[in-house]
């Protein structure tokens, strides 16, 4: 684990939501906040995003500030566009910059595959390779409809395999031998294969589990509350 890890920065989004409640609310007491990290820094798995979620939920808690949903939403969506998903959780649809959530009929998917090479693809890069097109992708309409993953797909995808040549080939890998259907997650590096079984799923982390690659099979969760 690297020094970056730890939440010694004031960069650290932890960091900032804390002390912005601390502010906000007047509190007097202050926090110890210990963060295990149990996925690769700059993924495209939203960890960050969901560190700030829980710290709101976990201070309204502690400092008994007893938060409504609309004050926690108001705060998460002052750090980033993916924190006010980490509030709700389960299936949800994202509308503005994904600050905008609205829960949608739960999607259930088994033998996910998380494969990561093990560098960082900034955000901001992510998103400056993006070829912006006028015609509009309605596919997310269909897989809502269908809960078929094959209308899975991530704007961001084509910029970023371009740029890191290795993000493709593990798409193609993955598609080659067995997946059903294979995207980009987030801004990357993380790539998604949807398998049809545990024996493919298992297959394929066996051969990145031997690259070196750090990988993770998982499913989709309902929303706990």
């Amino acid at each position: 684990m690297s020094a970056k890890d730890f939440v010694n920065a004031k960069e650290n989004l932890i960091y900032k939501v804390a002390l912005f409640i601390k502010e906000k609310y007047e509190v007097t007491d202050g926090v110890n906040i210990v963060l295990e990290k149990n996925i690769p820094i700059s993924a495209g798995l939203g960890g960050g995003s969901s560190n700030a979620a829980q710290t709101i939920l976990a201070l309204s808690d502690l400092w008994d500030l007893n938060l409504t949903e609309i004050e926690m939403h108001q705060i998460a969506k002052n750090f980033g566009s993916d924190i006010n998903f980490f509030l709700k959780g389960g299936c949800v649809l994202g509308e503005g910059r994904g600050q905008i959530i609205k829960s949608i009929d739960y999607i259930e998917i088994d033998n996910i595959l998380l494969v990561n090479p093990g560098f960082e693809i900034p955000s901001k890069e992510a998103y400056e390779a993006v070829n912006i097109s006028k015609k509009e992708n309605t596919d997310w309409e269909k897989l809502m409809h269908f809960k078929d993953t094959s209308y899975c797909y991530n704007k961001l995808e084509e910029g970023v395999c371009k740029k890191y040549p290795v993000i493709k080939q593990i798409i193609e890998y993955l598609q080659n031998n067995g997946a059903n259907k294979v995207i980009l997650s987030g801004s990357g590096a993380t790539v998604i294969g949807f398998c049809p079984d545990r024996k493919t799923a298992e297959k394929l982390s066996k051969y990145y589990s031997k690259k070196g690659y750090w990988n993770y099979i998982t499913k989709t969760k309902r929303r706990a509350r």
